[in-house]
């Protein structure tokens, strides 16, 4: 079901990824907005999913129907893929990003609990690895398909959202048609037992395990001080002021290194210990930001940036994933996954907010130094937050 599940995800982000790889050059480029309206709009893209996270994962839970809860969001981002073709300002972009999004926070926290209760418990890392890189396989396809389109059809924004719509078709499907609706038979009988609605048990008091509290703040922490892929490829072509063609191979380059990295940083996690891989993640994203800040130029430059931004998303997004599971309590393990990824979307939304106003008011060399400091400085204030959390998430 894992392999199933992540040729879902592949489809889907081939979908959202040919989107997000010309949006922010539609933004910027050909609707004429300014920094601060593709950071809001960027920040819409990272944050707006935590409106329903929790929620969707609470559902999850109290049903014992994962499956139904992530047709739903997997449902609302094809719908929303239709209004891509018709949209063409600041308001429209800004309400479909946001369906978008909130479509994809309604799905990932129960897509994440069917990965955790098919995943044998000493392999969490690694199966979250397998599914993200099938997921990325489809995020490196889709920035890869726009820079095909851009390459045959200048300007061709309307026939990659186009595309972007069929992909999203054909995950909805195979979701629907061939994933089962698995889970474990103690949390669906839990679940079952307790389904009427009772605000008494959607209260964070009840993700109090060990540990769980600090790795949630520590999360929000470090998302908050996360520069988004998009300025990051914004900075590198203003740097190397390469055609706009070019600009989707970006995120093939960042894809193709997570998709390398993925299942050996799992495995690392799940012998070495999933704790100094996530800080190490964070690491890298340090050495990505001060690489594209700096004033070298040159492919060695840029291969360097995106695979230092590809290792940071292998070992922090799915060995999260790993450490809320082996956290939590089964009954509880979809609120607390919606939970963790509510936290880094709205630490995320306000991050690339804050950068688009920080960029426009000091300049981008400026701010990719502000920040990068104090991302240095969260780094060695989470790995002493974390330090006790550290033995209890020993694998």
């Amino acid at each position: 079901m894992i392999i199933w599940l992540g040729l879902v995800s592949m489809m889907t982000d081939i979908s959202s990824e040919s989107v997000a790889a010309v949006l922010p050059l539609y933004i910027t480029g050909y609707l004429g907005l300014t920094t601060i309206a593709f950071g809001v709009i960027d920040g819409i893209n990272q944050g707006a999913s935590a409106i329903v996270r929790i929620g969707a994962g609470w559902v999850s839970d109290r049903t014992g129907h994962p499956k139904y809860v992530a047709v739903a969001g997997y449902g609302l981002s094809m719908l929303a893929r239709i209004g891509f073709l018709a949209a063409g300002g600041f308001w429209a972009i800004a309400g479909i990003v946001t369906g978008d999004r909130i479509g994809k926070g309604i799905r990932t926290a129960p897509r994440d609990a069917l990965i955790s209760a098919e995943a044998q418990p000493e392999y969490l890392a690694r199966s979250f690895g397998v599914h993200r890189m099938l997921d990325n396989i489809g995020a490196a396809a889709g920035p890869l398909i726009a820079f095909l389109v851009l390459t045959l059809i200048p300007n061709g924004f309307s026939t990659v959202f186009g595309v972007s719509l069929a992909f999203a078709v054909i995950g909805v499907a195979v979701l629907l048609l061939v994933v089962p609706d698995r889970i474990s038979p103690a949390r669906r009988e839990r679940s079952t037992s307790r389904r009427a609605f009772r605000w008494s048990q959607f209260r964070w008091s009840r993700l109090t395990e060990p540990g769980l509290g600090r790795l949630m703040f520590t999360a929000g922490l470090l998302g908050a001080l996360t520069i988004g892929d998009g300025f990051i490829y914004l900075l590198l072509r203003d740097r190397e002021s390469f055609g706009i063609q070019w600009f989707p191979l970006l995120f093939v380059g960042t894809n193709a290194a997570f998709l390398m990295f993925a299942v050996p940083v799992g495995r690392m996690a799940d012998r070495w210990g999933r704790i100094p891989v996530f800080l190490a993640g964070h690491v890298s994203l340090l050495a990505c930001c001060l690489l594209a800040g700096l004033p070298f130029t040159g492919t060695v430059a840029t291969a360097g940036c995106l695979l230092l931004l590809g290792l940071f998303y292998a070992a922090t997004d799915g060995v999260l994933a790993a450490l809320v599971s082996q956290l939590a309590r089964p009954e509880n393990l979809g609120t607390a996954l919606g939970t963790a990824q509510t936290v880094v979307a709205v630490s995320r939304m306000a991050a690339a907010s804050g950068f688009g106003v920080l960029w426009y008011a000091t300049g981008p060399g400026t701010a990719v130094a502000i920040v990068s400091g104090l991302l240095a400085a969260a780094v060695a204030v989470a790995a002493t937050l974390l330090r006790r959390t550290a033995l209890v998430a020993a694998p």
